[in-house]
Parts: structure tokens; C-alpha cells; sequence
């Protein structure tokens, strides 16, 4: 967003009443769909100093950079963590099932997918926002060339219950993905235990901008997650 705002202003350093046009947009009231973006540019067009052409690539620069930006708006964490993150995965991977007692005849809910033959998985998504910044989460939105603090908390995670985590992380521009097997997450020097009180087995992984490069090396782009999954599993079993 900042950049976009940086464009519009330059734009408006083209008009000739760019001052007493600044002053008019500091008691502007806009209500939605119409909005001080929309108001600005509808003026540096009909001024003639902003071209069609130079506004469809503001438009597309814009989209290109904030292409994730319509998933900060979903409210609801467990929608997000949930629906969308493991219909994501899914998406990707379609080998992925969903566990049950036919699958597993252990399984009570204790991860999320089941890779055939018998490959357990757990996956975890979280957001890129500007960390101790209090506003709505698409206004703390940040691109992953960001150099801003952000904090990315992966709770509930229990490494006994499953061979393979994938975590999902979501920035403006692009969505990462982590593939780590169980016992990297427990010896990780970034994992805390005892997230609950009385909850034994269960702990927490905050992602930021301190420890991101130590988890590097699980990265994967999404055309190989499957490949990825399997060789993170086969690492679990070398490791008991």
C-alpha cells in the first residue's frame, strides 16, 4: 500500500492545483465502493495528466504485488487455518485424504491429512502482518520483501501425532511453503513446549524475521509438495 500511495502522490505533483488538491482530500468523506484511490484517479484522468494506459499499469502493478491480499480479509482464524489453508493443500496435492478410522484405525482427529500408504500430516497456515501494529489485518498486510517485524505463531502443534508438517505462510505477494518432518519442529531451537497448561506434547513455533532464514532449507515450491512430503516422512522413520 505504501507504494501505491507513493505513485498516487507523485501523480498528483502533476497537477496544476496539486496543493489546494492535497487540502481537498484531507476533509474528503468516501463511502465504499467509492473510496480516496478511486477519487484521485478519476481527477488525474479527467485533469489529463494520467494516462489510460499508464493507469492500467498501476492497476496490474498493484494486483501483481497485493495478489493474496483478499485472504488477510477472512475473519474467522479457523476458517483461514482450516478451510482455506487445507483446501489449499489439497489444491496442490491432490493424493492428500481426509484421515478417518478406515485409514487409521488410531486416528481421532489428531492431524489433518493422510498420504497414502501411511504418511500423517499436519498442516498449519498463518498470515504476514506488521507485528504490535493495531489495525485490520489487510492493513498490516506485508510483502515478503518487507523489512518490517512480523510474527507468525504455528500453535497447537504436537510432533507425536503425525510424521510431516506443512506450514503455509501467506504474504501479499506470495504464499511459501515449509515441509519439515516431526522430529525437526521438536528439536527446533524456535519450538516451545507446553503452549497450555496440562496439554503435555503440544507447543508453539513463532516464525519471524529473526529465525525465518534457520528454516530455509524446508522450503518448496508448490509443484513439488508431494516429493517433499514424502522425503520429510522418510527422514521421521530414519529418525526413531
Amino acid at each position: 500500500m505504501e507504494e501505491l500511495e507513493q505513485q498516487l502522490q507523485d501523480l498528483i505533483d502533476r497537477l496544476h492545483n496539486a496543493k489546494a488538491f492535497r487540502e481537498e482530500l484531507e476533509s474528503l468523506v468516501s463511502v465504499y465502493p467509492f473510496s480516496e484511490y478511486e477519487y484521485i484517479i478519476s481527477h488525474l484522468l479527467a485533469a489529463e495528466v494520467f494516462t489510460l494506459d499508464e493507469y492500467y499499469d498501476l492497476r496490474n502493478s498493484y494486483i501483481e504485488r497485493n495478489l493474496y491480499l483478499p485472504l488477510f480479509e477472512i475473519t474467522a482464524p479457523r476458517t483461514f487455518g482450516k478451510v482455506w489453508a487445507q483446501g489449499h493443500l489439497k489444491d496442490h496435492v491432490p493424493a492428500l485424504l481426509k484421515p478417518s478410522k478406515k485409514l487409521d484405525a488410531e486416528y481421532s482427529g489428531q492431524y489433518d491429512f493422510f498420504l497414502p500408504p501411511d504418511i500423517r500430516i499436519e498442516v498449519k497456515a498463518s498470515r504476514a502482518v506488521e507485528f504490535q501494529r493495531d489495525a485490520p489485518l489487510p492493513q498490516k498486510a506485508l510483502a515478503s520483501t518487507s523489512k518490517k517485524q512480523f510474527d507468525m505463531n504455528f500453535q497447537q502443534i504436537k510432533p507425536a501425532c503425525c510424521e510431516v508438517f506443512v506450514w503455509i505462510a501467506v504474504w501479499r505477494d506470495v504464499i511459501q511453503y515449509w515441509v519439515l518432518a516431526s522430529h525437526e519442529v521438536a528439536e527446533s531451537p524456535y519450538f516451545s513446549a507446553g503452549q497450555h497448561r496440562g496439554n503435555v506434547g503440544e507447543g508453539q513455533l513463532h516464525l519471524n524475521r529473526e529465525n525465518i532464514e534457520h528454516f530455509k532449507k524446508f522450503l518448496t515450491p508448490p509443484n513439488n509438495l508431494e516429493k517433499t512430503i514424502v522425503k520429510a516422512a522418510q527422514r521421521e522413520r530414519k529418525s526413531k
